[in-house]
């Protein structure tokens, strides 16, 4: 499934219905939950039901196109399901019951109530609201898909205008340059992100950059009379250089997960708990603004695309245990430099810049290199037995699914089966069936998909 964005070009009024038709989806989405919450064993599709009458009790409700009405209905329904799911899961903390909205920023279309210009520059949207036309501005070419692959259409308000999503049912695979080269990251405040082989990302820090501007345009906003039109357009101002800050955060971890998949044929990262980790009041703001969630989504994402090995590994010791010997060494936070006591390893825990006479084998990550390690014993590897992975050109570590080895020459049936069966080279069926049967263990280890 692929989302391409494209700002809406329209006028003051077109935009004010755009306005009527969040906040009837909004009043829909909070009708169902009340529903809910009034009546016992409600499903699915006694909320679809309710739409058909909210739609007759109120005219202006009628005004939405049922669609979009039965979509605001699925929006209800994902939050109580999710509630559902915490509670059979016995999530630790608040179980996420769910709340009205106060404030809503989209609306979303299904496959009717909208129509798209045969040259696909304009969007028209043809329910009672009567919206009208939209310019589509954007880098985008929807000339490339028919009609019918496009699944959803959803609006979405933002500070500096107005958005279609189009949600388009296209399968994505990318094509990769194969080198065997497997690495372990380890993310961080101070670097971005540090590999097992040494290599530093540097940390962009965009919102302290920006937190100058932000605090300046916070008090212009808090001088300003509150229902007045200057007190709008201050919070106008103010919401564009957080949106700023946001497109930042998310442009660097889509190209930082990007470079790092091309480069690499299996990635091990550590499955960190950073709602938890925000907890901590000294560092929730450079956690925040780091967004390790994100990247780490990404690098999932785009690993499937790639077909390549994405694991998580249990965070758990990763920067205590020793990387050549495993040997158990505890370390307070201020100590950044792990020192064996057993085998007499010195690796740094943390790399610092390096210094001038310092090669660049000392400033290796024995936190990385653990986690590559911790990763490599989930799928059942050693790192020796990865140099036949791609022996004969065999590139199928782990793929969505499975690739067909290439024919080999000069050696018989039997030889190649014995040498697919050896623990030294893995598979693609291999390393899957050893994911699931982890993740049947250790449920919630496991991203990869």
């Amino acid at each position: 499934m692929l989302v391409f964005e494209l700002k809406l070009h329209g006028t003051d009024s077109q935009y004010q219905s755009i306005d009527e038709m969040i906040r009837t989806a909004r009043f829909i989405r909070n009708s169902c939950l009340r529903y809910w919450m009034d009546n016992r064993g409600v499903g699915q599709y006694d909320l679809s039901k309710l739409c058909a009458v909210l739609a007759k009790e109120y005219e202006w409700a009628g005004k939405l196109n049922s669609m979009a009405r039965q979509a605001s209905a699925e929006r209800a329904w994902s939050a109580i399901k999710r509630f559902y799911d915490n509670c059979k899961q016995k999530k630790q903390g608040l179980k996420g019951f769910p709340r009205f909205k106060k404030r809503s920023h989209s609306v979303e279309y299904k496959t009717s109530g909208w129509k798209l210009s045969s040259d696909r520059q304009s969007l028209t949207f043809t329910d009672k609201f009567e919206a009208g036309t939209f310019k589509l501005i954007g880098t985008r070419d929807l000339n490339f898909y028919q009609i019918e692959q496009i699944k959803r259409v959803r609006v979405v308000r933002r500070a500096d205008g107005y958005y279609a999503q189009f949600c388009i049912d296209v399968e994505r695979s990318e094509s990769h340059e194969w080198s065997g080269r497997v690495v372990g990251i380890d993310v961080g405040l101070e670097y971005f992100y540090t590999d097992s082989d040494g290599n530093t990302v540097e940390n962009p820090r965009f919102l302290r950059k920006s937190e100058k501007a932000l605090k300046r345009s916070q008090r212009r906003v808090s001088r300003r009379k509150k229902g007045n039109k200057n007190h709008k357009k201050a919070i106008n101002r103010m919401a564009r250089k957080h949106l700023k800050v946001s497109r930042q955060r998310r442009d660097f971890a889509v190209k930082a997960a990007l470079s790092l998949v091309r480069s690499a044929d299996l990635i091990a990262y550590e499955d960190l708990q950073v709602q938890n980790m925000v907890r901590n009041h000294h560092l929730a703001k450079s956690i925040s603004d780091v967004s390790w969630s994100l990247f780490l989504k990404w690098v999932e994402y785009l690993g499937r695309i790639h077909g390549i090995v994405v694991v998580a590994v249990p965070p758990q010791y990763t920067s205590q245990d020793c990387s050549r010997c495993g040997h158990r060494q505890k370390k307070t936070l201020s100590t950044r430099t792990h020192e064996c006591v057993k085998c007499g390893l010195k690796l740094h825990r943390d790399p610092r810049v390096l210094r001038k006479n310092q090669s660049p084998a000392n400033s290796l990550h024995n936190s990385a290199i653990e986690i590559r390690n911790k990763g490599l014993q989930k799928l059942g590897a050693s790192t020796a037995g990865l140099a036949g992975i791609h022996a004969c050109e065999q590139n199928d570590l782990c793929t969505v699914e499975e690739t067909q080895p290439c024919k080999p020459t000069g050696r018989s049936r039997k030889s190649v089966e014995q040498s697919m069966e050896s623990p030294s080279i893995i598979t693609s069926a291999q390393a899957r069936r050893n994911l699931e049967a982890e993740d049947v263990k250790q449920s919630g280890d496991i991203i990869y998909t």
